[in-house]
């Protein structure tokens, strides 16, 4: 492949964890602004909360969707693919901070354990989902 391709592939795989990260950041505000009550532990609500793992899930699921999906375009798959990928990009995602570290507290491992996994491959699914939308609707703009 020539360098030009390489260099569309990767700013791709950049614009799309971009685009994650701020629909997480916005998330975590969103969460922030819900637990008024200070029942959540305050270092982990606000944008931080979503966005360095929106940025390397979005990249994460442009290369896994790359290698997945070689000869069609992005906007050419259809969504139970894209889910499952978001999905698997999700889970990837959610068990990756228990392997380096298992969090401190008082809750059970294992109830902290189905709410991070959980929340991030809904997450991931959603956004893969919102990212095919906004495929599809930049080609047809196109047209």
């Amino acid at each position: 492949m020539s360098v030009k391709v390489w260099l569309r592939l990767i700013l791709g795989a950049v614009a799309t964890g971009l685009i994650w990260a701020a629909a997480w950041a916005a998330a975590g505000a969103l969460i922030g602004f819900v637990d008024r009550g200070g029942f959540l532990d305050a270092r982990w609500l606000g944008p931080p909360i979503g966005l360095h793992p929106g940025f390397v899930g979005g990249v994460v699921f442009s290369v896994v969707l790359g290698i997945a999906a070689r000869p069609r375009r992005f906007d050419e798959l259809s969504l139970p693919t894209v889910l499952a990928c978001g999905g698997m990009v999700g889970l990837l995602l959610g068990v990756l901070p228990f392997v380096i570290n298992p969090p401190p507290g008082d809750s059970p491992l294992w109830l902290v354990a189905a709410v991070v996994i959980g929340c991030m491959t809904l997450m991931s699914a959603v956004s893969a989902a919102g990212s095919l939308a906004l495929a599809r609707t930049a080609k047809a703009v196109r047209r």
